[in-house]
């Protein structure tokens, strides 16, 4: 049975498609379709567990499109997705018992500066540079954080993840936007494991949704490989500047 009235299931079928396209080119999507469960009446709860019901289908839709486009050999990004996966789950299960209210104080000022190193670094592009640490080591200190403040929090875990490849990784921004969707794809599932141990996501609503994020993740990845860094950047400092005034919005 619907958990929703159709009226606001149409809403949210719609937010989750414009999410998928946002999250497969920038990441962020969780800014538009988290606030739109609570306002569809969705118990704080619920909402997170729901929004990863549907967040999944986008960034393994996302991952996948890069992948059979040869922007990332997803073969070789198992073990970081292990970790990202194990990572969220314990962080989702966590989330009650830590303080997270310090780290949501301090997120939007890390999310504008982030926004702040994409729109004014100079010679961004699609180029790729060389790497400030190695592979083995960004998986095994940075991909455990992130993934854990996905399962803790979760939103602007897809800027956290491309600034760690851009910055540390030496990538490119298409191939670190690449790069991105399958841990984030991996933590989805670590804390959507979590959390319906304890909570209960509205399950119909949540497939439906997941429907319309595949098809924005779908025409986002396309158009973000046909394009590549000319419209990833933007969109990525829209989207971390967006959610940083979303999360301050809240304080008041």
């Amino acid at each position: 049975m619907i958990e929703v009235a159709p009226d606001l299931l149409v809403i949210l079928i719609l937010a989750a498609f414009a999410a998928g396209f946002v999250d497969s080119i920038a990441g962020g999507g969780g800014l538009i379709t988290l606030p739109v469960l609570l306002l569809c009446g969705a118990p704080p709860v619920t909402a997170l567990a729901t929004n990863k019901v549907q967040g999944l289908f986008g960034s393994g839709m996302a991952a996948i499109s890069y992948g059979r486009a040869g922007h990332v050999d997803l073969r070789r990004q198992l073990i970081p997705a292990l970790i990202s996966f194990c990572a969220a789950f314990a962080g989702a299960l966590l989330a009650s018992h830590l303080p997270t209210d310090v780290i949501r104080l301090g997120l939007p000022f890390l999310l504008i500066a982030i926004a702040m190193f994409f729109a004014f670094k100079p010679g961004l592009d699609d180029l790729d540079r060389v790497a400030r640490i190695t592979p083995a080591v960004f998986a095994a200190t940075l991909v455990p954080v992130i993934g854990f403040y996905d399962g803790l929090i979760g939103p602007g875990t897809g800027a956290f993840f491309m600034l760690g490849f851009v910055a540390l990784g030496g990538f490119g921004i298409l191939k670190a936007t690449a790069h991105t969707k399958l841990l984030n794809f991996a933590s989805n599932i670590g804390a959507l494991l979590a959390f319906a141990l304890v909570a209960t996501p509205w399950w119909i609503t949540g497939l439906a949704m997941g429907a319309a994020q595949v098809a924005g993740a779908f025409v986002g990845a396309r158009l973000a490989m046909r394009i590549g860094a000319r419209m990833i950047k933007p969109v990525l400092v829209i989207a971390s500047s967006a959610l940083a005034l979303r999360l301050m919005w809240d304080w008041l």
